[in-house]
């Protein structure tokens, strides 16, 4: 059986983490800041965690990560 590719685009937007969950950093946080309050930005910095069914999928993107 071929080895499966892992898909780039995928690879360079998450991460898994020890616990097993898929990590992302959030998004709209690159330019046109002036009009987004502290507040928005700040809870921008966190990373997000993907939910079950979503992180299912991006485990098949991701096969030896």
């Amino acid at each position: 059986m071929p080895k499966m590719k892992t898909h780039r685009g995928a690879a360079k937007r998450f991460k898994i983490s020890k616990s097993g969950k898929v990590k992302y950093r959030r998004g709209f946080r690159n330019h046109i800041l002036t009009k987004k309050s502290s507040k928005r930005k700040r809870h921008l910095r966190q990373d997000g965690y993907m939910n079950a069914t979503d992180s299912a999928t991006i485990r098949k993107l991701l096969p030896y990560v």
